[in-house]
């Protein structure tokens, strides 16, 4: 492993501390073998006793019971727990932090913003998420780039990312600057497009500036009234076939933000890779999505936290309602066979905490093994690593983590993981 120190001085020479700072890549020719009571293999629930892993470079070498021990080889024993797969979080918002989003834009410069995302892309690892989607920068325009260059490059802490620069919206849409003075002309949180033209020109430059594929803000603003959800679309079928066609062009896609009908019906149709949030989607939609494999992303854990931390008792009241109109939508999904990976849309909420997520998605229908193959598995092929991550097997990325307890049989072990490696690296012991 190749470690950067940085040592920090006061006057007179004094030196205070060393601290290893981040420049972390696995060497080529270094050697581990994990131990552990239990191993998870994802794609068929089977646990293994014990458990082993085998690690050369960055890779997986060998998975069992039992595993070679080369001559040289550090063995680490985690004892009673279960190795598994590095968790995937298919919605994060690297640049947000709890607080009023619109204002932390106003308020906050990109380089602030950047060094809380790296700060946020850090305890997003820690908290056992080796990889992760971002979806959208909230107006720090391509800034997520250089965010996932730096832990690429061995440079900070993080998990794998695949980053959409900054969002698509109309004006006066989802993430406009709406509710500010107009003569004041605050910006969007979002890059403005109006027409498939539009659409067109900001896809290339969102590519241009270091994007993997395109967000696209397809609904909003939402209303639950009388258990009736209703939401405007923002983009027709048309428009948003624009887009898509334009990204696969170059080899990549278009995720949305769409919570309801009929933009979902228009983004499935256009053929995006994910609805996310998707509170409610009409049976043709479900069925289209279940023929396409395109995947839902729910974000309970989001609305949990907004139910929690309402400022007054009736918009408490009005966020739990919308919940629970969710799940009971998410349970019709279910039904529907409508694929599903796992996103928490952490940011407004605390970093590092988002493994919720997960427990909340068997709290409302889920058992805990489609739930963890909803993330790693699905996860992986939503992210384009599908071969490489997700799984403990042979040839993937060493991204492996351990918890207490067995996963299958009680979702919310995978709150507290107490052992990390990713790419080989050990960042939590």
């Amino acid at each position: 492993m190749k470690t950067l120190l940085v040592v920090v001085g006061v006057t007179g020479g004094l030196v205070l501390g060393a601290a290893v700072a981040m420049a972390q890549l696995a060497e080529p020719n270094q050697v581990v073998v994990l131990h552990a009571a239990r191993l998870l293999d994802v794609a068929t629930g089977k646990i293994l006793s014990p458990g082993e892993v085998l690690v050369r470079g960055d890779r997986i070498a060998e998975v069992g019971t039992k595993v070679a021990r080369p001559a040289g080889a550090e063995v680490i024993d985690l004892g009673d727990k279960t190795l598994m797969p590095g968790m995937i979080d298919a919605h994060v918002h690297l640049f947000l932090h709890p607080g009023a989003e619109d204002l932390q834009t106003v308020q906050e410069s990109v380089p602030q913003r950047t060094l809380i995302a790296a700060s946020a892309a850090k305890a997003d690892l820690m908290a056992g998420f080796t990889a992760e989607r971002d979806m959208g920068t909230e107006g720090a325009q391509s800034a997520d780039s250089a965010v996932r260059n730096a832990i690429d490059s061995g440079m900070i802490p993080g998990p794998r990312m695949r980053v959409s620069g900054n969002a698509i919206d109309i004006t006066g849409g989802h993430e406009d600057a709406i509710g500010f003075n107009p003569d004041q002309h605050v910006l969007s949180n979002a890059t403005y497009a109006d027409t498939a033209d539009d659409l067109v020109r900001v896809v290339r430059e969102e590519l241009k500036g270091g994007a993997d594929f395109i967000k696209i803000y397809e609904t909003g603003k939402d209303r639950l009234a009388g258990g009736v959800f209703h939401t405007p679309y923002q983009y027709t079928e048309a428009q948003l076939v624009a887009a898509v066609t334009e990204t696969e062009r170059v080899g990549t896609h278009v995720a949305v933000h769409c919570t309801g009908e009929p933009a979902a019906s228009y983004a499935v149709a256009a053929g995006v890779v994910s609805i996310d949030h998707a509170y409610h989607l009409s049976d043709q939609t479900m069925a289209a999505m279940k023929a396409k494999g395109i995947f839902a992303v729910p974000t309970f854990t989001i609305s949990e936290y907004f139910a929690e931390h309402a400022d007054t008792v009736a918009q408490a009241a009005y966020e739990r309602a919308l919940l629970d109109f969710h799940a009971a939508e998410f349970k019709k999904q279910l039904a529907a066979e409508v694929p599903m990976a796992v996103g928490s849309d952490v940011g407004p909420f605390p970093h590092g905490t988002q493994a919720r997520e997960l427990e909340l998605m068997v709290m409302y229908g889920m058992k805990p093994l489609d739930v963890l193959q909803a993330d790693m598995l699905n996860g992986a092929k939503l992210l384009g690593w599908e071969g490489r991550i997700g799984e403990l097997k042979p040839g993937y990325y060493a991204d492996v983590v351990a918890v207490a307890g067995n996963p299958v049989e009680n979702i919310a072990v995978v709150r507290a993981v107490k052992f990390v490696m990713k790419g080989g690296v050990i960042y939590l012991r």
